[in-house]
C-alpha cells in the first residue's frame, strides 16, 4: 500500500495531478473537499456536523474532518493506497492520521508538494474562475489571501514530513504531461 499526502497551495494542479496519478497507479483519492460535499448533500452525521460550522463561517474541527477521512479510508478495505488532497493541514491532523494509518499496518508514504510562484497561481485561479463559477476564484485579492493562508497555516506541515525525511517538493510549472512525469519519478522510487 502506498499512501501520498498531495500538497499545494490553491491553484497548483492538486486536483488535475490526482485524477491522473489515481488511474496510473491504482489509488484512491480522497479529496476533502469531496468529501465533506458529499457527506453534506447527503445529511450524513458527520455531514449535517460539518455543515453547522460551515454555516455559521467556522473551521470544521479536526475531529470531525479526521472521522470523514476514517470513513473513507475504511469504504476501501482493498485500497492499493490513497491519494490525500486537502488533508492534513495541520499537525494535530497530520498526527491523526499517522496514528490511523499505524493502526491499519500502513503510514504516509510521502508529502509531495506541487511548488508554484504565487504569480502563476493567481493567473491560473483567474482563469478557472471564467469557468468554474467558483466566486473565490474570480476574485484576486480573494486568491491572494487563499495563498497567504495555505502558506500561514499548512505550509507548516512541509516541517513535518521533512522531520520524516518524507517531503519531496515538486516544480508544478508546465504542462499536465510533464508536471505528472515529474510526480511519477517520486512515486515509482517510493513503490520500489
Amino acid at each position: 500500500m502506498t499512501n501520498i499526502v498531495l500538497f499545494g497551495p490553491p491553484g497548483a494542479g492538486k486536483g488535475t495531478q490526482a485524477t491522473i496519478l489515481k488511474d496510473k497507479y491504482d489509488l484512491i483519492h480522497i479529496s476533502t473537499g469531496d468529501v465533506f460535499r458529499y457527506n453534506i448533500k447527503n445529511q450524513t452525521e458527520l455531514g449535517l456536523s460539518a455543515k453547522s460550522y460551515i454555516d455559521k463561517g467556522q473551521l470544521v474541527p479536526d475531529e470531525v474532518t479526521i472521522n470523514m477521512l476514517k470513513a473513507e479510508v475504511e469504504k476501501n478495505p482493498e485500497a492499493n493506497g490513497f491519494i490525500f488532497d486537502g488533508f492534513p493541514r495541520t499537525e494535530t491532523q497530520a498526527d491523526a492520521l499517522e496514528e490511523f494509518l499505524e493502526s491499519k499496518g500502513t503510514k504516509v508514504h510521502a508529502m509531495i508538494a506541487l511548488e508554484v510562484e504565487d504569480n502563476i497561481l493567481v493567473e491560473r485561479l483567474l482563469e478557472r474562475g471564467k469557468t468554474s463559477g467558483r466566486a473565490d476564484d474570480a476574485d484576486e485579492q480573494v486568491i491572494r489571501n487563499r495563498i497567504k493562508v495555505y502558506y500561514d497555516e499548512t505550509a507548516i506541515l512541509k516541517n513535518y514530513y521533512q522531520e520524516k525525511d518524507r517531503y519531496f517538493g515538486v516544480n508544478g510549472v508546465g504542462s499536465i504531461d510533464e508536471i505528472t512525469e515529474r510526480l511519477s519519478i517520486v512515486i515509482d522510487r517510493l513503490m520500489k
